[in-house]
């Protein structure tokens, strides 16, 4: 496929257009397959050896590859030396904004992890107080991964963030800190600052390294203390006009006791499979909330917080109970299967994604069952999955963002 595309950019794009092509081909694989010879690429792109070597030397002139080492103990001379990217031409941050903390991450240009670091936000700290925490965990972070100022950053955060401008919209009740925070990033660094939804992030994360890998269309349902969804659509996220898709806590559905308001999501989705409502649920079928996972971190759904019902735990207990627990997790996918038969019957992604913390903690014994009720309320088939990227799937996804917005400008070498 790579062959192809260079193939096809050297016919029909003009000379610098195919030199700015080739080059991003020849980064793409460096980076998927870690460093290569120039015969290797010669191979693996199609490209001609004169071709090759002048954008070897235009990448090296850039600053974004170097000679790593040869390819082998046997082999002397150009012809092995091997070419990697230079990861820390560029750092970039991820953040992930929750009601109670931060959590920041430094990766490299790769995108890996060099230094992370999570600090609480009091429940009572004034916004200027909870931004200069941030700041300082963003400081130590970067001073800890060796850091200069970061290239680009992403922020992950609940609530509307508007496509048009970039900036938090219509949401009311999220903490001020967070929009205080992106505009003290905003103002203390030339880097781009990227502000995103975080259940969106986390779509990204399941699509790049997750449970989605394998689809270019799917949902992502969020399950957490809130409740949230992302679309992915042909391989692109889709945020609605107001950056509002996927806020289906609003979702009005059968069993509530009302309906939701312009002003609260009570009486819709989020009543029956928010935390609170799932607390109930179990406790009403007579189990309680079980210990923390060992080492679990909590997820950062929409305004999760220390002070959340343990749903998560009640959730992973049921699935642990060997039988006890299946009469409750029955009745929870079916309310599950509610809001997935109604994104299902507009969107027919043919694939949903169960994540956050209850998504989790469901796992496939969920998901399977909410597979099966979804089977019996809609016609269209659709496949139920487990999320698969883990606790932090909104700061991974929030570093993926702040990598394809880096790799996109410095991938492309100047004409």
């Amino acid at each position: 496929m790579h062959a192809l595309r260079a193939a096809a950019a050297g016919r029909t794009a003009s000379p610098s257009t195919a030199r700015l092509i080739n080059d991003r081909i020849a980064l793409q694989l460096l980076q998927s397959e870690g460093p290569l010879t120039a015969g290797q690429l010669t191979s693996l792109t199609g490209l001609s050896r004169p071709t090759v070597a002048d954008l070897v030397d235009r990448l090296q002139a850039a600053g974004l590859i170097a000679v790593v080492g040869e390819s082998g103990a046997r082999r002397r001379g150009p012809n092995a030396k091997l070419y990697g990217i230079v990861a820390d031409r560029a750092h970039l941050v991820g953040l992930d904004l929750r009601a109670h903390s931060v959590t920041v991450a430094v990766a490299d240009l790769l995108g890996r992890v060099c230094a992370e670091r999570t600090v609480p936000i009091g429940p009572d700290d004034p916004p200027g107080r909870a931004v200069a925490t941030a700041l300082a965990a963003l400081d130590t972070a970067l001073g800890a991964a060796g850091a200069g100022r970061p290239h680009t950053i992403a922020v992950g955060a609940p609530g509307l963030v508007d496509p048009a401008t970039g900036r938090f919209g219509g949401t009311d009740w999220i903490p001020a800190w967070h929009a205080a925070l992106v505009g003290a990033l905003q103002d203390r660094t030339a880097a781009p600052v990227l502000l995103e939804n975080e259940v969106n992030l986390a779509a990204l994360a399941e699509q790049r390294d997750g449970a989605a890998t394998d689809r270019d269309t799917f949902v992502l349902l969020w399950l957490g203390h809130g409740t949230g969804a992302a679309v992915v659509l042909d391989g692109r996220l889709r945020r609605g006009a107001s950056g509002g898709t996927g806020e289906i806590g609003f979702l009005p559905v059968p069993g509530t006791d009302g309906l939701p308001t312009a002003g609260g999501c009570d009486g819709g989705f989020h009543s029956l499979a928010g935390s609170a409502a799932i607390c109930a649920l179990a406790a009403a079928h007579g189990l309680r909330p079980g210990p923390p996972a060992p080492g679990a971190a909590p997820d950062a759904d929409a305004g999760a917080d220390t002070d959340a019902p343990p749903a998560e735990s009640v959730v992973r207990a049921a699935v642990a109970a060997d039988g006890g627990g299946d009469a409750f997790l029955d009745a929870l996918a079916a309310r599950i299967a509610l809001g997935v038969a109604a994104v299902c019957a507009v969107l027919d992604p043919g694939c949903v994604v169960l994540g956050g913390e209850i998504g989790r903690s469901g796992g496939d014994a969920l998901a399977t069952r909410v597979a099966g009720h979804l089977a019996r309320i809609s016609p269209l088939a659709t496949e139920v999955r487990a999320g698969t990227v883990g606790g932090r799937a909104v700061l991974h996804g929030a570093v993926l963002a702040a990598t394809d917005a880096a790799q996109n400008e410095l991938f492309a070498p100047a004409r």
